[in-house]
This record gives structure tokens, sequence and C-alpha cells, in this order.
């Protein structure tokens, strides 16, 4: 199993993210590297991201902007 993020434009167009991403083998580090790396990746133009294991969609979009304002 191979989990990974798909990083969105706020209207759901993929975008390409400003922080290299990375393959993950479990969902709990691919969960803590997206709370290191969210601020790098929304002012690198991410809007949002979807958490894919393999080519299922696990959840998502989750917002980037969110986190940002609590």
């Amino acid at each position: 199993m191979v989990w990974t993020w798909r990083f969105e434009k706020e209207d759901g167009t993929e975008t390409v993210p400003a922080v290299e991403p990375e393959e993950f083998t479990t969902q709990g580090d691919a969960e803590s590297w997206i709370g290191e790396e969210w601020k790098a990746l929304l002012e690198g133009g991410v809007d949002q991201v979807r958490l894919f294991e393999d080519d299922v969609e696990v959840y998502g979009p989750m917002s980037l902007h969110a986190a940002a304002e609590s």
C-alpha cells in the first residue's frame, strides 16, 4: 500500500506543490508530513489536499486555509 496526497487549487484542479511530495507506507506518516508541510504548501499555492491509499481516495478535499485560521 502507498499513501499519497493530491494537491489542488480551491476549484479542485490539480496543482504542483512547492514542496516535493512523498509516498508513504502508512496513513499516519502521510498525515504527519502534511502537518509539518501545510504552511509551505499553502504559501506555494496549494489550497486543499486529498489523501489516497493507492488509487482510492480516503478523504478530502481538506482545506489548508482552515488550518491557517486556527
